[in-house]
């Protein structure tokens, strides 16, 4: 047959894919498909101890290190190495998607790579194909042909086909006569026959903001690549700060200012992790940078004020006048209520009252910010003003009662506040009932402290047995607290039980020799029971230990 030559519009000359077809013989290895075994490589996945794992193999298909593979090697590894057909080494950097299912992983390595285009056309019944096993510079190429073919997802091929396959050749790609990618090995687990998952789909993989939830990501330490979608990239970065994993935090936090260096998110929780680990002037240049690069100055200087505010309540490093300043700053780059707001709150730290209740009350009026936490707020500053108790269970009150009941979780601060005055206008059962609410609203995540706040109001109300059993959770809590066990004690007292009373304050002795009250309360528990001289004696020691109580005690019993 004499060769068929055709000439396209624009003057090239090109071969018939007649031509292409018949110079190829049965069996044969087109030229391209063994260039094609250049970009195949094989991995290796270490344990976080350093040991082997597993090892699979895989075909760049990008040039910036982009690879796709088989994922079961990857289950449970903290690291992973590839290398390449010349013998070069490359770290794997991050996941960027996978799905156990079919067992394909996409990720990328720190290093450029020579990549096959994925075939964007499906194989055919019958069509030949060439599977191209990873050998380093002498590749083991196979020749097959498509036996059939299923349908997935109602876009993507799965591929069953007539092949004896080499051992540990998963993951390697089947080539069709264009160099091109069109799936990748997958073993059979119930007969002979070989199947491939189409290579366009391993492309396509990605992960999501939620990847960090899902569990075959958990399991594998590599880092999770952040998506390209700019919400769904601050979605993972806001997963990734509540996930525990600092490695792949860190990592996130990295990708997310490379990806995004006009957005404020990155540089701020840079900025914060920096602070929470006390590396103050670290955490300042991440927040410089972010306020000199982000498109929106007012929220850098927001986060910047908030971050200041946050650390100098608690004491650290930065000043409320510090944080003021950015604030400021903020709200004349953009008159937002939640940057007076915070500004509000800032002056109530500082002790000005005063202009923070003008503040709230102001914020309020306008209606643009949550009305639950600003009357909440002015409550706060009338108490601190010494207002009359009513004026803030009014207000305490209001912000119960406009908070949504689909969300009153929100209002636990309030029940908590409003218990707080309740008890000291000596409303003590009512405050109990506000204590209770807060702790069902806490799902019961409340410290000692609570325990032994309620308790004492409990004892005001009058409410004996109720006060012992919550003093008797705060020694659970913290049964190294001195303080604790004399005030179960001095209630058993009051109850008339003092055999308990003495148990109590007895161990209230031994985890705290040196604290007189434990003393006190041994020595009335024991007078209680006609032990008088044992009693004087503990008595006298509380006494001897700066006890103001001690000696009208002696007096009255001596």
């Amino acid at each position: 047959m004499h060769n068929r030559i055709f000439r396209s519009p624009c003057g090239r000359i090109i071969l018939s894919s007649l031509l292409f077809a018949l110079t190829l013989t049965a069996g044969a290895q087109p030229a391209v498909v063994k260039k094609a075994a250049r970009s195949v490589f094989s991995f290796s996945t270490f344990k976080a101890d350093g040991s082997l794992l597993g090892s699979g193999r895989g075909v760049f298909v990008g040039n910036e290190g982009e690879a796709i593979g088989n994922l079961s090697p990857f289950i449970g590894a903290a690291r992973a190495v590839v290398v390449d057909a010349d013998g070069r080494k490359m770290n794997v950097t991050r996941i960027m998607g996978l799905n156990e299912v079919y067992d394909v992983v996409r990720f990328r390595v720190d290093g450029p790579t020579a990549p096959l285009p994925v075939a964007n056309v499906a194989a055919t019944k019958g069509q030949d194909l060439w599977l191209t096993a990873y050998a380093g510079k002498s590749p083991d190429i196979r020749p097959c042909k498509v036996k059939s073919i299923e349908r997935f997802m109602d876009r993507y091929n799965y591929y069953i086909l007539d092949l004896t396959a080499p051992d540990n050749a998963g993951g390697c790609p089947f080539i069709n006569i264009y160099g091109q990618v069109v799936g990748l090995m997958q073993p059979s687990a119930t007969g002979s026959d070989v199947h491939a998952c189409d290579a366009s789909y391993a492309r396509s993989l990605s992960a999501d903001g939620f990847a960090l939830n899902n569990a075959t990501f958990q399991r594998i330490a590599i880092p999770i690549a952040l998506p390209n979608n700019e919400d769904q990239a601050r979605l993972m970065l806001l997963m990734a700060g509540q996930s525990g994993d600092s490695l792949k935090y860190e990592a996130t936090i990295d990708d997310f200012i490379r990806q995004y260096p006009a957005a404020t998110d990155g540089y701020n929780a840079l900025a914060l992790r920096q602070a929470a680990a006390g590396q103050w002037s670290r955490a300042e240049q991440a927040m410089a940078e972010g306020i000199r690069k982000a498109s929106a100055k007012d929220e850098a200087h927001y986060n910047y004020a908030r971050m200041m505010y946050d650390h100098a309540v608690a004491g650290r490093h930065w000043s409320l006048d510090q944080a003021f300043s950015e604030a400021e700053a903020a709200y004349k780059a953009n008159k937002l209520p939640v940057y007076r707001h915070l500004q509000a709150q800032i002056h109530y730290a500082k002790g000005d009252y005063t202009t923070a209740l003008d503040l709230f009350s102001a914020l309020a009026a306008e209606g643009k910010l949550s009305s639950g936490e600003l009357l909440y707020e002015q409550a706060q500053c009338k108490r601190s003003l010494g207002a009359p108790a009513q004026e803030s269970i009014a207000l305490l009150d209001s912000a119960i009662n406009v908070t949504d009941t689909m969300r009153i979780i929100e209002a636990a601060p309030y029940f908590l506040a409003r218990a707080e005055v309740l008890d000291q206008a000596g409303k003590h059962r009512d405050a109990v009932f506000d204590y209770t609410r807060y702790e069902y609203l806490m799902q019961g995540r409340v410290g000692a402290s609570f325990y032994f706040t309620r308790a004492r109001a409990e004892l005001n109300g009058k409410l004996y047995q109720q006060a012992i059993n919550d003093m008797a959770r705060a020694i659970i809590l913290e049964p190294r607290e001195p303080t604790y066990y004399a005030e179960l004690a001095n209630m058993q007292l009051r109850v008339n039980q003092p055999d308990k009373a003495q148990q109590v304050a007895e161990r209230c002795t031994a985890i705290a020799p040196e604290y007189a009250d434990g003393y006190l309360l041994l020595g009335l528990s024991q007078i209680q029971q006609k032990n008088k001289k044992a009693g004087l004696a503990n008595l006298e020691k509380a006494r001897s230990m700066g006890s103001e109580q001690a000696q009208a005690l002696i007096d009255k019993y001596k």
